[in-house]
C-alpha cells in the first residue's frame, strides 16, 4: 500500500511538472491559497462543511503534536475524512518543533516520514507541500524537504512583518519567491477584523498570490491564533461574493518552472521563530 500511494503521487507530480505553465503575469489577482495549521478538530466540525458549501479548495497541515488531545484535535482517521472531502492534506512535522536551528533542521527528513506513514495507514498521499512550524525555517530544513521530495512549503509572514504584528504580509510572487519559502499574505489573529482582511486579500496585485494561514475556528488551545466562527464565515462569504478563486497550496504547482526556480536570498537565510 505505502509504495502504491507513493507512486501514485509522484505521478500526480509528473503531470503537475509537465502540464502547461501558467505565465506570472496571467495569475489574476483575485486568487488566495487558504491553508490551516495543527490539525485542530473545527478544522473538520466548521471550517471543512463551510469550505465545501462555498465550493473552496484548501490545505490542511497535519502535526502529530496535539493529537492524544482527542477533545480539541483531529485523529489519523478525521485526517483521512479531510482527504476523502477532497482537499489537500499537507506535512507539518511529527513534533512541531523549531526547524530553523541547525540540528533540528537536519532531522527533519525523520519527522516528515513518520507523518507520511500515519498518512498512508488511513490510505491518504504522501504529501507534496509542508508548513514550517512556528513560521521559522533554514537551509538545513529546506535541503530535507528537497532530499523527501517536497515542492512547496509555507513560510509565515516573516521576516518582513513581525510575529503577531496585525498587518498585511508579502503576497506571493512565483518569479520572486522560492516554492519552499511561500510567504503568508494573512496570518490570522483574534484582532482581526473583516475590514483588515479585505485589506490582506486586495493586497496582490495582477500576477501575485494571497496566501492566508489560519489555525482553529475556534482555537481553543491556542488562542493567541483563535479566528472566531461567526468571523470566518465573513472573510470566505467575502471571498465568495466578490470573485476570488480559492486554491490549495498544491495548485501553485502550475505556476512555477521547476527548471527555472527563482534565487530566493530567504534560501540562504535562518529565521527563528518568535512565539
Amino acid at each position: 500500500m505505502y509504495n502504491m500511494l507513493r507512486t501514485g503521487m509522484a505521478a500526480l507530480i509528473v503531470l503537475s511538472l509537465t502540464a502547461p505553465r501558467l505565465p506570472a503575469a496571467q495569475i489574476s489577482a483575485k486568487t488566495v491559497v487558504l491553508t490551516f495549521d495543527d490539525a485542530v478538530k473545527s478544522q473538520l466540525t466548521v471550517v471543512a462543511p463551510l469550505l465545501k458549501e462555498l465550493g473552496f479548495q484548501a490545505t490542511f497541515f497535519i502535526s502529530q503534536r496535539w493529537m492524544k488531545d482527542t477533545e480539541n484535535f483531529l485523529t489519523w482517521e478525521q485526517v483521512a475524512e479531510l482527504h476523502r472531502m477532497g482537499f489537500e492534506i499537507g506535512n507539518h512535522s511529527w513534533t512541531h518543533s523549531d526547524f530553523s536551528k541547525a540540528e533540528t533542521g537536519a532531522k527533519l527528513g525523520e519527522e516528515l516520514q513518520m507523518v507520511e506513514k500515519e498518512l498512508v495507514r488511513v490510505r491518504v498521499p504522501k504529501p507534496v507541500s509542508f508548513a514550517w512550524c512556528g513560521n521559522g525555517f533554514g537551509p538545513e530544513g529546506i535541503e530535507q524537504l528537497r532530499r523527501h521530495g517536497y515542492s512547496l512549503a509555507r513560510r509565515g509572514m516573516q521576516p518582513e512583518v513581525p510575529y503577531g504584528a496585525v498587518q498585511v504580509g508579502p503576497a506571493l510572487d512565483v518569479t520572486k519567491h522560492h516554492p519552499l519559502l511561500i510567504p503568508t499574505t494573512g496570518d490570522a489573529y483574534p484582532g482581526w477584523s473583516l475590514e483588515h482582511f479585505k485589506k490582506v486579500v486586495t493586497s496582490a496585485k495582477p500576477g501575485e498570490v494571497v496566501v492566508l494561514q489560519f489555525h482553529g475556528v475556534p482555537d481553543v488551545t491556542h488562542s493567541w491564533v483563535n479566528t472566531p466562527p461567526e468571523n470566518f464565515r465573513q472573510y470566505m462569504v467575502y471571498l465568495k461574493r466578490n470573485g476570488y478563486r480559492t486554491i490549495a497550496m498544491r495548485d501553485l504547482l502550475r505556476y512555477y518552472d521547476p527548471l527555472q526556480l527563482p534565487d530566493d536570498p530567504l534560501l540562504k537565510s535562518r529565521f527563528t521563530p518568535t512565539q
